[in-house]
């Protein structure tokens, strides 16, 4: 999969513009590149390949390697990842989420899963708190709708819960100084204060799980790589405090329905957001950009790019599990035999029908929200 736009890339745990050049990415990052032993060995554990580690949608990590070790060692091993709430959840939050339920199941591991809702009214003039928190309430139940385990994932709020981790997070900012986190981060002086202290608290989730059960507990993370500066500052002071390095496992970015850059809340419409009214994100997939012809005939005449189309992109992430019928799509659309019009209007389809499903999940998860909550 290639991504294409005229800006240039800009990738921080704030903000993704431009064309994504994700071996640059691993290079600047300092990232190991993923290697084919690593989703075969997950797969061992997990009984099958998850379609994102066979499509390459993962595609770096940190020690990703060394975390399975542990568990085959037989030692308990632990997830967490998380999510901003400053609003509601779209299709790109779902990949790790979907990611983690299937870890969770393969290595019997606990996830603990921050909601930064303290970042976000930190972050966004425009948020209140007190709405930052009710997105946490509200995101979390598209967190519960992708099957997690109630008994093995803890859901907190960074506010709501401050007490089982502060003071984890004061040992972690003890330990960073002003000047690596400028650094790490690109802080400057009109940055509010809060925003400077708010790494320590995304740090210290990684040592929860082993704060909490009283013993030194390997940490995988599973996120997009823009998240990777807070894990590289992390694992700067993990063996200080006493703690392993935590792992990483860093995914691509899926796209939006526009032309470039990730899916983004920031432009709705080109973003399927799990609240949206079928129809309405049916209508969304329509209206996207495609790698097509600008006519039918010259489709046929000279086929498409599906390397740079984002309704096939969809398919690839997360709406054609059969990896046959992927590649003969790819091919129908290179050689004209396949119009756009029709792939979108199956892709349509397919993403009314998992929004209908994945809502009635949603609704039920009203009802278990406090069995995910970190007690």
């Amino acid at each position: 999969m290639t991504e294409r736009e005229n800006d240039e890339m800009v990738v921080t745990p704030w903000e993704v513009r431009g064309t994504v050049d994700y071996d640059k990415l691993i290079e600047q990052f300092g990232v190991q590149r993923m290697t084919p032993d690593i989703p075969e060995k997950i797969a061992s554990h997990a009984g099958f390949m998850h379609m994102q580690l066979r499509r390459g949608v993962y595609i770096s990590h940190r020690d990703t390697d060394w975390w399975i070790g542990e568990h085959e060692k037989g030692n308990n091993v632990g997830l967490y990842t998380g999510r901003g709430p400053s609003g509601h959840v779209h299709l790109g939050h779902l990949l790790p989420w979907f990611f983690c339920k299937y870890l969770q199941d393969a290595f019997d591991a606990e996830l603990y899963f921050q909601m930064t809702d303290d970042e976000k009214f930190l972050h966004y003039d425009e948020l209140s708190l007190e709405e930052a928190i009710g997105y946490t309430y509200d995101n979390a139940l598209d967190v519960i709708a992708c099957g997690l385990d109630a008994e093995r994932t803890h859901i907190f709020s960074d506010t709501e819960h401050i007490q089982h981790l502060y003071k984890i997070g004061l040992r972690v900012a003890k330990r960073v100084t002003y000047s690596t986190a400028k650094a790490v981060f690109g802080f400057n002086d009109s940055d509010n204060i809060g925003m400077i202290w708010y790494p320590a608290l995304q740090a210290m989730t990684c040592f929860l799980q082993s704060d909490r059960e009283g013993s030194n507990i390997p940490c995988l993370i599973p996120a997009a790589i823009d998240q990777d500066p807070y894990w590289r500052m992390t694992r700067d002071i993990a063996e200080k405090l006493g703690y392993y390095k935590p792992a990483q496992i860093h995914a691509k970015f899926l796209p939006g329905l526009g032309r470039g850059g990730k899916m983004s809340a920031s432009q709705p419409e080109t973003a399927i957001f799990t609240k949206d009214d079928p129809d309405l994100a049916a209508s969304k997939v329509i209206g996207a950009f495609t790698g097509g012809q600008p006519t039918v005939q010259e489709q046929r005449e000279r086929g498409g790019d599906p390397g740079i189309c984002n309704v096939y992109a969809y398919y690839y992430f997360l709406f054609e599990e059969d990896d046959g019928a992927l590649k003969r799509m790819e091919e129908d659309c290179r050689s004209g035999a396949l119009i756009c019009g029709d792939c979108k209007a199956r892709l349509a389809g397919k993403v009314r029908a998992f929004l209908i499903d994945f809502q009635e999940k949603r609704e039920k998860a009203k009802d278990r929200l406090d069995d995910f909550l970190l007690k």
